[in-house]
């Protein structure tokens, strides 16, 4: 059975390693990346599938910011890979998205495979006014709204928002990104 729960410090190592696995070494060179950099994901977002005590999926959304209206970035959203296939990455996604709306969040971009995340209602014409602060291919560069109108007057180039690593308070449940 697939327990989803809030991600540990204890979870950080192999956090890391199914990142390596299932994105690669260069997954740090994406654009994504450069809204991550030295931040804390937001407040109750950085999940852990776990299965007999093993990690086997993670997922995580960051405070960003375009034209002063405020999202999140999701991202990675990584799952081992013997069980791709197997709903583990969807029930992440749908208790990321439900925990984003319970805290209010009012939307949630990112990059990734049109096709996968149209199904939780992703559209890339929410993002048509936007732009990252590097490459990214428009068909992937993707939003929802989980708030009616919460993407209104969003545009530009996505910043980075929310707590730094540095920060000298990091709230309960924050796990700083592994160097």
């Amino acid at each position: 059975m697939i327990q989803i729960r809030d991600e540990i410090a204890a979870d950080v190592p192999a956090r890391e390693a199914l990142l390596d696995r299932c994105l690669g070494e260069r997954r740090t060179a994406k654009s994504s990346e450069r809204l991550r950099e030295g931040r804390l994901p937001a407040r109750g977002l950085a999940l852990t599938a776990e299965r007999d005590g093993e990690v086997v999926g993670s997922v995580r959304l960051w405070h960003v910011e375009a034209g002063g209206v405020r999202a999140l970035m999701l991202g990675p959203l990584a799952v081992k890979p013997e069980l791709q296939g197997e709903g583990v990455g969807k029930a992440l996604m749908r208790e990321a998205l439900w925990r984003a709306a319970c805290r209010g969040h009012g939307a949630v971009i990112l990059v990734g495979d049109a096709p996968y995340y149209a199904r939780f209602g992703f559209d890339a014409g929410l993002t048509r006014d936007l732009a990252m602060p590097g490459p990214v291919e428009r068909e992937r560069f993707l939003a929802i709204e989980l708030r009616d109108g919460a993407l209104d007057g969003a545009r530009g180039v996505l910043a980075a928002a929310g707590e730094t690593v540095t920060d000298t308070f990091a709230p309960a449940g924050q796990v700083a990104q592994a160097a």
